[in-house]
């Protein structure tokens, strides 16, 4: 699958996160079902738990549009020197509504990246029977 799109609509994305308090840009594209793109941004809040991931972002909207994920793409910095893969929650989120063959690119603002099947991410992670 080539996704250089959706790595480019991740770091476009990336820029309009609002992240006031971390400063931890990220952004994240989904490809859907049909081949259409869907974009996120984090967006944070002064109340954390109101803060939203990029992924989830762009999960929940694909879904909003009547459509399925079939790959997800973040663009983030690194985290202690490593490319930076979703977090639990997000990955829980992507199991729930893409399934554990859903394939998961982690980018840098440089565009180096490397991907992963959102099983061997999250192996033991609660999904539907």
């Amino acid at each position: 699958m080539d996704i250089s799109e959706l790595i480019e609509a991740a770091l476009a994305a990336r820029q309009r996160a609002y992240a006031p308090y971390s400063g931890f840009r990220m952004g994240a594209a989904v490809r859907s079902t049909s081949g259409t793109i869907v974009t996120g941004a984090l967006v944070e809040n002064v109340s954390l738990g109101l803060a939203m991931c990029a992924e989830r972002v762009a999960l929940f909207a694909t879904i909003a549009s009547g459509e399925r994920p079939t790959a997800l793409v973040v663009a983030s910095p690194r985290t202690s020197g490593a490319l930076t893969f979703p977090c639990g929650a997000c990955l829980q989120v992507g199991l729930e509504l893409g399934g554990g063959d859903l394939m998961v690119v982690a980018v840098d603002p440089d565009g180096t990246n490397e991907r992963a099947v959102l099983g061997d991410l999250l192996p033991r992670g609660p999904h539907k029977a």
